[in-house]
């Protein structure tokens, strides 16, 4: 296999090493030192006979014989370097391919990857800043109009909208007010932005990007002979709908209000427009000071009981569980019930719940995590954050959860007296949990919400920590079948079923899943380099036009790996998925 690659590597150096030698002594190609003498004879005389190759002059001989020993010499060489270099990415290559979840078998059998932190998170880290032609923000008086947004749904899911909104803003050459957050959701939250987020500071630091705005000016509102126009696009609209759509509409009415703005631009965007998404989401979106305060004590009492822990967002509440059309064994109880909370989404299809299991569209069990947990090698003592709104089933549904886990912490256990001027809002619940959850060292989703998606994006943007999504296709058979199997049997396939699942590197892949979960534009290589000098802080050179440049100042080993990284990122096996928009 060496050989034949070291051909195939070696055979295109070689013809063109052959060519230029040819073009600096004036050959035509082809044909040798023969190729010379036939461009000076009449297109009319014969090849040469064997006594017209012996009367050839001496220095033309002398000249075949030194290019013969010249190409002869190359060939040799380029073979070798080719062999050796082809087997060197292989092997790498082929040690990073398995690295992906487990080491490559060796005599001894399976070596497990450190569940908590991958070992290739330091070769990235999240780069999001504007390029060198990056144009600035249109004044307000200069701009095409005020652009008012109303955003839809849960916290996460209204943070989507927010993001993509000061993307159309841009796209516009807008004007953007400060969004409305939805008050009339399944949560009933009344919370404004101001309540939620650090209003002022996201202003500022988008102040290069687009123009924000608390409100439209007075002046502008009694100057309109008609109120805002307000309208609804389509989801994931391009770019060039919003310039053949909605701008004309902008220009003329000069205020536009978009309602239910969530998920209402293209997940494929240019890297620029990609970059600005993840400066919002990322940078600009600061919780409030009392937000920020309160989720950082729950951390730090986290952390003065164990030096690392898990959070597990479960998404076991019972509007999550009607929107699945999923059922769990809960008899006719659980099925009326169910069907109550599902009426709200006057849109759903009735929907088979073995079908949906099937099809890994159901949230696993309290149980079902604990044990995928367990199987994947984190131990009985290992510390749980849990978050979660109000569990289907309560405190039963949890019980076998807390027997894997007894260590077993949530927002209410670790704060008391402090939670209380936050219970009637549930969006300001939901911004401790993400904060708790973002600084643990595991977070573990259990859907394809927009908790999961956002989270695991910022975590991947923040530096790969680790984050596991359950493969519920796969492990939804697994688990039906679990009692067939001894545990050891069990585990073994629990972590095959969740390669490509473990928040790796080369989980990454471009047009995979929604750009919130996998923020592909937005990651960056570390030269090598830095991270052989374990510098944290070291930045990407760049060349005469902007662009990243990798200074590989490293030995061949590093660098061979480091070009397979780059080569398997996001090509582990995995199934594919029909990505689907699940409730907040």
């Amino acid at each position: 296999m060496g050989v034949a690659k070291s051909w195939r590597f070696s055979l295109t150096p070689a013809a063109a090493k052959l060519a230029l030698l040819q073009h600096h002594h004036g050959y035509n190609g082809g044909g040798g030192a023969a190729t010379k003498q036939q461009s000076l004879r009449s297109p009319r005389t014969a090849p040469y006979s064997p006594r017209q190759r012996k009367q050839q002059p001496p220095a033309t001989r002398r000249w075949s014989l030194v290019c013969g020993l010249m190409l002869f010499g190359l060939g040799l060489v380029s073979l070798f370097t080719g062999h050796v270099a082809s087997d060197l990415e292989w092997w790498y290559s082929q040690r990073v391919a398995n690295h992906g979840f487990y080491l490559k078998l060796t005599g001894n059998g399976r070596e497990p990857i450190d569940v908590w932190k991958s070992k290739y998170s330091k070769f990235y880290y999240g780069c999001s800043e504007r390029g060198r032609h990056y144009a600035p923000a249109k004044k307000e008086k200069a701009s095409n109009g005020y652009l008012l947004i109303a955003t839809s749904g849960g916290l996460n899911q209204q943070r989507t909208g927010i993001t993509d909104a000061v993307v159309v803003a841009r796209i516009l050459n807008a004007t953007l007010v400060v969004p409305e957050l939805d008050h009339n959701s399944y949560w009933k939250d009344d919370s404004d932005f101001v309540n939620i987020f650090d209003v002022e500071w996201f202003i500022s630091s988008l102040a290069k990007d687009v123009t924000i705005i608390r409100k439209v000016p007075e002046k502008v509102m009694r100057s309109m002979e008609k109120p805002p126009y307000t309208m609804r696009v389509p989801r994931k609209s391009e770019p060039e709908y919003y310039i053949d759509q909605v701008l004309p509409i902008l220009l003329r009415r000069r205020v536009l209000q978009l309602t239910k703005f969530d998920y209402r631009l293209s997940s494929n965007l240019d890297d620029e427009q990609q970059k600005l998404r993840c400066r919002v989401n990322y940078h600009a979106l600061k919780f409030t000071k009392s937000i920020n305060e309160l989720g950082q004590k729950l951390v730090m009492r986290m952390r003065q009981m164990t030096t690392r822990f898990v959070a597990v967002h479960l998404r076991f509440e019972p509007d999550m569980l009607a929107f699945s059309g999923c059922y769990y064994g809960g008899g006719d109880k659980e099925r009326y019930e169910l069907a109550e909370i599902r009426k709200r989404w006057a849109t759903l299809p009735d929907l088979s719940p073995i079908d949906e299991r099937k099809r890994g569209k159901c949230p696993l069990t309290p149980h079902e995590v604990g044990l995928m947990l367990r199987a994947l090698g984190f131990a009985n003592d290992t510390y749980l954050y849990v978050a979660s709104g109000e569990i289907y089933g309560g405190d039963e549904t949890l019980r076998p959860l807390r027997e894997l886990f007894p260590n077993f912490y949530t927002k209410e256990m670790l704060a008391n007296e402090e939670l209380k001027p936050f219970l009637p809002f549930s969006s300001r619940l939901a911004a401790v949990d993400y904060i708790v959850s973002d600084e643990s060292d595991v977070f573990v989703t259990n859907n394809n919400g927009n908790m999961a998606k956002i989270l695991a994006g910022r975590r991947r943007y923040m530096g790969h920590k680790r984050t596991i999504r359950p493969n519920a296709k796969r492990l939804s058979a697994l688990f039906m079948a679990r009692d067939k199997m001894d545990w050891d049997t069990f585990a073994k396939k629990v972590k095959s079923c969740q390669r490509g699942f473990m928040g790796e590197p080369e989980d990454m892949k471009l047009g995979r899943g929604e750009f919130h979960e996998f923020p592909y534009a937005c990651i960056c290589e570390k030269p090598l380099s830095s991270v052989e000098n374990n510098d944290p802080h070291a930045q990407v050179a760049r060349d005469s036009t902007g662009k990243t440049r990798y200074p590989y100042n490293v030995n061949p080993r590093e660098k061979a790996l480091h070009i397979s990284m780059k080569r398997n990122l996001g090509k582990s096996e995995r199934d594919n998925e029909d990505d689907e928009a699940f409730p907040d």
